[in-house]
């Protein structure tokens, strides 16, 4: 499957923004999802998760409240609403995807960058204070 990200801009705190994850090549429901982050000089983070299905969701303490993650599989899309917007949110935002039989439920290995096997290229989120 290959993955194509987009929706990040520039935006003040306290805003809002939407990202996409649009899926070719195989049906987005074949795969559980999730979406990673990377801030200049650090490594790339766990945001949020979602299973194939979109019945079970999980969010790192950091975003929980203000992000939701979900997806249309009929438009082979995930999403990642994020709201409430902090300068500490400024990252390049990944979508990443494994196979379901892998994960039907959140388990500790979904927070794992090693655990996906596809990998979207990436849009820059940029909150300004």
């Amino acid at each position: 499957v290959q993955l194509q990200a987009s929706g990040g801009g520039l935006v003040q705190a306290g805003g809002s923004l939407r990202l996409s994850c649009t899926a070719s090549g195989n049906t987005l429901s074949d795969y559980a999802m999730s979406w990673f982050r990377q801030s200049p000089g650090e490594e790339r983070e766990f945001v949020a998760y979602i299973n194939s299905n979109g019945g079970v969701t999980y969010y790192v303490d950091s975003v929980k409240g203000r992000f939701t993650i979900s997806r249309d599989n009929n438009k082979n899309t995930l999403y990642l609403h994020m709201a409430t917007l902090k300068p500490e949110d400024t990252a390049v935002y990944y979508c990443a995807a494994r196979p379901k039989y892998e994960s039907y439920f959140y388990t500790n290995a979904d927070r794992q960058i090693q655990a996906y096997d596809y990998w979207g290229q990436g849009t820059l989120v940029t909150v300004s204070s």
